[in-house]
């Protein structure tokens, strides 16, 4: 995870702009790899993009030039303000208490990728019935919940342990057609300035209609945002 005490890498929103991203940032194109009956199952990183110390992002779907700005918020006439709760996971979160897991949700930052549910079973069903009494089902869980890119979905063994976290490097991915998958504790600060809570997975908005900015809600798939 970035380190934060030396002022590491951050991603700043701008009022009705882009995101400037210093710090010298690792950006890679990433795409969800999908099922043969069209369920996400894991992450594929399929490029590293070439890019400046700093860099602006396109916030408002509009750009050319994909991922990055070329000004057409200007011109669009974006309206980027900001919705997001500044409040903390731990504030927001509901808890599910399975056999030997705890799952941990906040609705509020889902960005409806898909990974928590299947044709046969959700996360929900999975830890509220008898699945976690099973070690490889209870793995499967686990796994489902750490391919969640917006950092809903956490677990922890118990009420009393931390979270487990898969380990992501500070970096930013670029998922095709969607968000911004912000990984490894980057810090990300409002147009304010004020930095939201620092996590391990954040998803950020760059087709322009989330109702949550500067948070992804799923809107991307609604509006038919593409980057191709």
């Amino acid at each position: 995870m970035a380190d934060q005490s030396s002022g590491g890498p951050t991603v700043t929103v701008t009022a009705d702009g882009p995101y400037v991203v210093a710090g010298g940032l690792p950006l890679t194109r990433r795409r969800m790899v999908e099922s043969e009956l069209g369920e996400p199952i894991a992450w594929q990183t399929v490029a590293e993009l070439e890019a400046a110390d700093t860099v602006a992002l396109c916030r408002c779907g509009q750009s050319a030039n994909k991922p990055f700005c070329d000004g057409s918020h200007l011109t669009a006439g974006f309206d980027g303000t900001e919705t997001a709760v500044p409040s903390t996971y731990e504030e927001r979160q509901s808890t599910y208490q399975g056999v030997d897991i705890v799952m941990r949700d906040d609705r509020s930052i889902c960005e409806h990728a898909g990974f928590c549910s299947n044709h046969l079973t959700n996360v929900w069903e999975m830890v509220a019935g008898a699945d976690t009494e099973d070690t490889v089902k209870r793995a499967q869980l686990m796994a489902m919940i750490e391919r969640c890119p917006s950092g809903a979905l956490t677990y922890r063994l118990s009420e009393e342990d931390a979270d487990i976290e898969p380990e992501l490097r500070a970096g930013i991915g670029v998922v095709d057609d969607g968000p911004l998958s912000v990984t490894g504790g980057v810090t990300v600060r409002r147009a304010d300035g004020q930095p939201f809570e620092v996590r391990n997975r954040v998803t950020l908005c760059r087709c322009g209609g989330s109702a949550n900015k500067p948070l992804c809600d799923g809107s991307h798939k609604e509006n038919g945002f593409t980057d191709s």
